[in-house]
């Protein structure tokens, strides 16, 4: 009798739901929970198998393995030759400390640095919508054409890209072959396929570098503006960020080395600058790599939008000035698509073992069939083919929206730049770029406002107008509602 009213004392076993089965994983559960919630207590006897089961009219081999389980679990302890209790409990001292009060101990939690920390990145990395004028939006006629898909169908069905074990952190050999003649070949990047590591885009490549080249408290030189992937790895890391202003020849070494003469890095996106889109020129370019090999620096050249030049040729690559300082990222996120998330890193000799290893903490590899796809791709010249089918796509989609934007909003002042897929437009004096980009997503555009990329010493009021996923007719239509939207703010 004394373990019967014992097993009904506890409330949790009339939890048990006899229509649902699995009653032995329900009495696990509810064992569990009882012992969690603090219904049954460090050393408090529990009924033998053969009580609870009369008690809860079940076989007594379901008790017995329920209490197994248990056993197992650290939740109960037996004894040969006495009956079965509740384990210890490892910290006892918890249990006679003041508790705090719910709503305080969740106000603690949020208020962690980390917690604060990462949310306010999320946010500031959210993707736009895919409406106009959001950046890289392969659609319709720039999408992928028929030769990916054949070539997606074929490897799917091949045993290459069957699941297996782990594969090479660096990426397919096959992959790294093909970039690495592409580079050569197209951006004068001096490399072999053993620089080669394939990321899951620019992205990754910016936190890789970060964890390689740098260590808290280290200071770093970046463009102002600048791309605000780089500015939040840069903090999550702790380095001191110290953001030099672009003008017409883009990043100023001079005026960083003489401001921070100690810092170990430069970020820069030396063929399209991030967001404004003027390319670095030849002297400063020349400039940064003799800081680098003077004072022990390294470049982190993003080659952001470098494929997509509609006057003259694609400018090469600053990688191809000095090998052994430079880091190199690329991506085929902007002229494939966003979602396969793959991108490479070239790394110089000195540093590919430490990318790799940085590499295998933050996953062992990319997909793997998507690697094999693209290999395919490159192999049989579709690459090249692709690139400059959509190179002439944006050009016409670019000037269509030059050409509207002039006609409709003559106050936005529009930045030269002969490459890319967006332009930037300067507000008239007064407007608030980041309220009228919230304002524009009401109006079903997306706009992404410049001032948002710039340190507190910078101040410009600015948008960016993606065109490349857009036809000529939804790109027009757009421009007319920003000529609405401007119209409330001026």
């Amino acid at each position: 009798m004394p373990r019967h009213r014992l097993a009904l004392g506890i409330p949790a076993l009339g939890a048990i739901d006899r229509g649902r089965g699995q009653i032995g994983l329900q009495l696990v559960e509810a064992l569990r929970n009882a012992i969690y919630r603090g219904e049954l207590t460090t050393g408090q006897l529990l009924p033998s198998s053969r009580a609870l089961a009369e008690s809860l009219e079940v076989s007594r081999g379901t008790v017995s393995e329920a209490y197994e389980q248990l056993i197992a679990e650290g939740c109960l302890e037996a004894k040969a030759g006495s009956s079965t209790r509740v384990a210890a409990t490892p910290t006892p001292g918890f249990a006679s400390a003041p508790r705090l009060q719910r709503e305080n101990a969740v106000g603690a939690s949020l208020a962690s640095a980390s917690v604060e920390q990462y949310a306010a990145m999320a946010a500031k990395l959210a993707p736009l919508p895919s409406v106009p004028f959001s950046v890289a939006v392969p659609e319709g006629a720039v999408a992928m054409d028929h030769h990916w898909r054949r070539l997606s169908h074929r490897v799917r069905a091949s045993q290459a890209a069957a699941p297996a074990g782990y594969s090479d952190p660096r990426g397919l050999l096959q992959l790294r072959e093909m970039i690495a003649a592409h580079l050569r070949k197209a951006r004068a990047v001096d490399c072999s396929r053993d620089n080669v590591l394939v990321t899951e885009g620019t992205q990754q490549g910016l936190y890789l570098a970060a964890k390689v080249l740098l260590t808290a408290g280290d200071t770093a030189w970046t463009e102002d503006p600048a791309y605000p992937g780089l500015t939040a790895v840069l903090e999550e890391r702790g380095v001191r960020t110290r953001a030099v202003p672009v003008d017409a020849q883009g990043f100023d070494v001079v005026r960083a080395f003489e401001a921070w003469p100690e810092a170990r890095a430069a970020f820069v996106t030396p063929s399209h600058q991030y967001p404004m889109g003027m390319p670095l020129s030849m002297p400063r370019r020349l400039a940064l790599v003799d800081w680098a090999r003077h004072h022990g620096g390294w470049i982190v050249e993003d080659d952001y939008d470098s494929e997509l030049r509609y006057a003259g040729q694609p400018f090469p690559a600053m990688q191809g000035l000095d090998r052994d300082r430079v880091v190199y990222l690329g991506t085929f996120s902007k002229v494939l698509a966003p979602s396969l998330r793959l991108g490479y890193v070239v790394a110089p000799d000195s540093l590919v073992d430490a990318f790799i290893g940085a590499r295998s903490l933050i996953g062992r590899a990319s997909p793997i069939a998507e690697q094999h796809v693209i290999a395919a791709y490159m192999n049989e010249g579709y690459f090249e083919t692709h690139i400059r089918r959509i190179r002439a796509v944006y050009a016409e989609r670019r000037a269509v929206l030059i050409d509207a934007l002039q006609r409709e909003v003559p106050e936005l002042r529009i930045q030269h730049a002969d490459q890319g897929m967006h332009i930037v437009g300067l507000l008239p004096a007064g407007v608030d770029d980041v309220k009228l980009a919230m304002a524009a997503l009401d109006a079903g555009i997306a706009l992404r406002a410049v001032s948002a990329m710039c340190s507190a010493n910078s101040a410009i009021s600015g948008l960016m107008l993606g065109f490349g996923g857009f036809s000529s007719e939804r790109l027009r239509s757009s421009v007319r509602k920003l000529r609405v939207l401007l119209d409330g703010f001026l």
